[in-house]
């Protein structure tokens, strides 16, 4: 029989005991899981530049998976590792189904992600709080924008994700990413007034 956990233990108690009380049908214990997660899931889902009701689809199927899954969780101190990639699958399949995503201003980032793609260049479009770099964003072609978005995402998806995520080839994604850098930076050169004869992205 699956150990049950005290509700006076319940906050301190570890996550090994949580999945097990969980899976036996402890709501309880699921509900100390789920509060204990919930701000990275919803961190992770944000990244991905969704509007807040993507996002909360995107948390919503990343918890039904860890019901599915409360029983197969072989290394219970490693569950915030594993809610993070399984939201990170989410939003890239919630990316591939829509083939649009809304920018936001959020920033995070978790520490230690293996196999990522490289990253685009974040200091100019981590300055998306400026109006200008929204303006110039929100005129790039809608494949350049979800290629950004889907990059700046954190942790980053490794390019075999973005190109599952986006059904394009993986040696297409660098000079794609490149070439929409480039028309992002000529679009705000143009709005501050400088030319330098290129042609905005279409």
């Amino acid at each position: 029989m699956e150990p049950r956990v005290h509700a006076g233990d319940l906050t301190a108690s570890s996550n090994g005991h949580l999945l097990a009380a969980a899976a036996g049908g402890d709501q309880r214990s699921w509900d100390v899981l789920v509060d204990r997660y919930a701000d990275l899931v919803w961190k992770v889902a944000r990244s991905f530049r969704l509007g807040r009701a993507d996002a909360a689809d995107v948390s919503q199927a990343t918890w039904l998976r860890l019901v599915e899954h409360l029983n197969d969780i072989r290394d219970a101190d490693r569950l915030g590792a594993w809610l993070v990639t399984t939201a990170r699958r989410e939003a890239l399949a919630l990316v591939r189904r829509s083939a649009r995503t809304v920018p936001t201003g959020d920033d995070w980032r978790l520490d230690g992600a293996e196999e990522v793609a490289e990253a685009p260049d974040t200091a100019l479009l981590r300055a998306e709080e400026g109006a200008s770099v929204r303006r110039a964003f929100a005129g790039l072609s809608s494949n350049c924008q979800r290629l950004l978005s889907v990059l700046l995402a954190t942790p980053p998806p490794t390019y075999a994700e973005v190109a599952d995520a986006l059904e394009m080839p993986i040696g297409s994604i660098g000079p794609t990413r490149a070439r929409c850098l480039d028309s992002l930076r000529r679009r705000l050169q143009v709005q501050e007034g400088v030319r330098d004869g290129g042609e905005p992205d279409r």
